[in-house]
């Protein structure tokens, strides 16, 4: 069976969860704290958001578990098929596929680690992460900031479905476009931060390794996309609301056996729409089989009309955390910048300008 099947029993109804006390069975540290420190793989199958077809069922049956991990199995098999090595190089114009792939055909799934199945909190499979609102997705969006997101998406309004390798940014607007200037591109091209989520941490399409380094007074989640190491301070205060960072500012202490880590202070730029409001506070507990359950809470009231809330447990791993070295220094930075320039080039020379 699946790998999230076969930890029903070891997480036997996560007894930490449940209220059970298991303070002998916890690997503590030298002062008596529950000890995160380590390697976790978060990858699974269940959505942060719940589709629709569930409603307000917070649990997935045994049988339809099985069937998403069945499903996912066969999906990673089919993409990892040998492909013919003297196989032609894709039609002019791509092959038909949408994606990031550029409509030319993408990676195989080598590349792709969504996980093996549903996880299971409480000996029960779930849904979605969300938990709260209870249809498991996120609140609806305030006016504000819907009107701020249809204003970004409005400089990308004339791009095409599909890469069809012209310079379409041309024939919008006054021509400017999202290739003018480095800094127009997205933070993960540049390599800046990465492309999953680091707040809150969730699963992601592959490079779902954390780690945790845990010291008295300085907890450290690795989140090895793009280097992104959130460091939280033990018991201490907030840095000044006007001192921002790409993944906040982040403080900590202990609530009983459980680790809160609540982190302010992000820079809007760099944290995917949200405010200068946005606050995450997490919560990380301990199961007596190494494993953790990680639960959390984000709230922006310029963002969202209400707060909401997630959950899933971290698997732990004897595998380490291998380095994510995006472009290797950027050196593809510049193809990009250079091809713009060659399409706008092009589309200037069909139009019979010099």
């Amino acid at each position: 069976m699946v790998r999230q099947l076969k930890t029903a029993v070891w997480i036997a109804a996560l007894v930490t969860f449940m209220g059970v006390d298991t303070a002998a069975e916890i690997k503590r540290t030298a002062d008596g704290k529950p000890d995160f420190s380590g390697y976790y793989d978060i990858a699974l199958l269940t959505p942060l958001q719940r589709p629709r077809e569930y409603g307000d069922n917070l649990y997935l049956t045994p049988e339809r578990a099985e069937e998403i991990a069945e499903a996912e199995a066969k999906r990673m098999a089919a993409g990892n098929r040998v492909k013919d090595p003297n196989r032609e190089a894709p039609p002019e114009g791509g092959d038909g596929s949408a994606g990031a792939a550029g409509n030319v055909g993408g990676y195989d799934s080598f590349w792709i680690d969504r996980g093996e199945g549903a996880v299971l909190v409480d000996g029960k499979f779930r849904t979605s992460i969300i938990t709260d609102p209870a249809n498991g997705r996120m609140p609806p969006m305030t006016e504000s900031a819907q009107a701020a997101r249809s204003e970004r998406f409005a400089a990308f309004a004339g791009r095409p479905r599909n890469n069809e390798g012209r310079a379409w940014w041309l024939d919008v607007g006054d021509g400017s476009g999202p290739y003018d200037n480095p800094e127009q591109r997205p933070l993960a091209e540049r390599c800046i931060i990465g492309f999953s989520s680091t707040a809150p941490i969730l699963p992601s399409l592959y490079n779902n390794h954390k780690r945790i380094v845990q010291t008295p007074d300085t907890v450290m989640i690795l989140n090895e996309m793009v280097h992104d190491a959130r460091i939280a301070r033990m018991n201490s205060e907030h840095a000044p609301s006007e001192i921002q960072r790409w993944l906040g500012d982040a403080i900590s202490w202990w609530e009983d056996e459980t680790l809160v880590i609540e982190t302010t202070n992000f820079l809007p730029r760099g944290n995917r729409g949200r405010s200068e409001e946005f606050k995450l506070v997490e919560r990380f507990s301990a199961l007596e089989n190494g494993d953790v359950l990680y639960s959390f809470t984000a709230s922006d009231p310029q963002t969202w009309t209400a707060s909401w809330s997630g959950e899933y447990v971290w698997p732990r791993s004897e595998e380490p955390v291998y380095e994510y070295a995006c472009h290797e220094g950027n050196y593809s930075f510049g193809n990009i910048m250079r091809g713009a320039r060659r399409l706008e080039a092009d589309a200037r020379a069909a139009g019979g300008e010099e």
